[in-house]
């Protein structure tokens, strides 16, 4: 489906958008999702920030693949982020590749694709993105930012880089800096792409080749980092695709072929060097960094409330690195709450029905609305 053929709304920035790298980036567009509606004082907006994988389709069939929006268990009338009484905005990251200006689109200047010439970007340019389009929504302060994983990098960055225009902020399953770990298995994914030959040096538009196999491999490695082994055997064990062993190299566990699934279905709605850059962008990461190595600096007089989540048997994003912020918004005195939701689902059960996550959740947007008097 061509970037013109998707639904939703996309907003071309007027002004070039600086990004950490020096350069300014000219005719940046932003695909987003809405859902619900803008109250008269134009106070209940929420915007919802994605993962590494996901994209605006929140709520909604996704219009690729035909599947269900990857929050469709939160975001809708009467759910978790109620959409009778929020503004619900989910933007498609920059450098994405479902509308938001990215490597696999047109550079203007030279009219091809901009493969590897595209600008390397961070979460901070991600951020500034969506600041802008915000402000063209006419949103002066957002009710609450709120995202998992890489979506809560972001929601930390909008509480650290725009307080005054949030209320709350809801980082879940996050981290204020990617640990060695993460990045270690980020370049795994990047080395499985950039081996296949049909990658050509980010120039595989250009050639109407894709680098499906490498693009797989990539999303089979980061996927399993999202489970925990409680939830993998619990799914699999060891059972048998045919129930006997091929004595051969086709998958002849279940969880193999779960797993290839999961690599060839991804590379129909996946851009090969969208991962390659946003994956670089969360490596990049570093919020203490930024602000002379203390992280509570980063929220120094904040007035932002937060709501810190994490799960129990995350080893991706662990409680430890929540607790972290936890303590950093301590020390500056910040309005802050903090869960660990017992769950053995591993990363992904910020995506799942976890109903001690959705209930805290859903009490602490309550709350936030009531203290300003938002209307049911």
């Amino acid at each position: 489906m061509t970037v013109d053929a998707l639904p939703g709304y996309r907003l071309t920035l007027a002004a070039p958008l600086p990004l950490d790298c020096g350069i300014e980036l000219a005719n940046v567009a932003v695909a987003y999702q809405t859902y619900g509606r803008l109250n008269e004082s134009r106070s209940n907006a929420i915007l919802v920030c994605h993962a590494l994988t996901g994209d605006q389709f929140v709520a909604e069939t996704h219009p690729v693949t035909g599947k269900p929006g990857w929050w469709e268990q939160l975001v809708g009338p009467g759910k978790v982020i109620d959409t009778d009484r929020f503004f619900v905005i989910c933007p498609n990251v920059l450098g994405g590749c479902m509308g938001t200006t990215g490597p696999d689109d047109v550079n203007p200047a030279t009219g091809e694709v901009w493969g590897l010439d595209f600008p390397v970007i961070t979460i901070a340019d991600m951020v500034r993105a969506q600041e802008r389009l915000v402000t063209h929504l006419g949103i002066e302060r957002l009710f609450c930012v709120i995202g998992g994983s890489m979506g809560g990098m972001q929601v930390l960055e909008w509480a650290s880089r725009f307080p005054e225009r949030v209320f709350a902020a809801v980082p879940i399953a996050t981290a204020a800096r990617h640990s060695a770990q993460n990045i270690a298995f980020h370049e795994v994914g990047r080395q499985a792409i950039t081996a296949d030959p049909d990658w050509c040096e980010g120039a595989y538009s250009k050639f109407g080749r894709r680098p499906s196999r490498g693009l797989a491999v990539a999303r089979m490695a980061a996927h399993i980092t999202y489970l925990s082994e409680a939830a993998l055997h619990r799914k699999f064990g060891r059972s048998l695709q045919r129930g006997r062993l091929n004595f051969g190299f086709d998958a002849d566990f279940q969880v193999e072929s779960y797993l290839r699934h999961q690599g060839a279905s991804f590379t129909e709605r996946f851009d090969a060097n969208s991962y390659l850059y946003i994956t670089r962008a969360m490596d990049y990461f570093d919020l203490a960094a930024d602000h002379g190595g203390v992280l509570a600096h980063a929220f120094a007089g904040t007035k932002v409330r937060f709501c810190v989540l994490s799960f129990s048997s995350d080893w991706l994003f662990p409680t430890s690195e929540s607790r972290a912020v936890v303590k950093a918004l301590n020390a500056v005195a910040a309005n802050v709450s903090f869960c660990e939701v017992e769950s053995d689902k591993g990363h992904d059960a910020f995506l799942l029905d976890e109903p001690e996550f959705h209930a805290t959740i859903k009490g602490f947007l309550q709350g936030g609305a009531d203290h300003l008097g938002l209307g049911r």
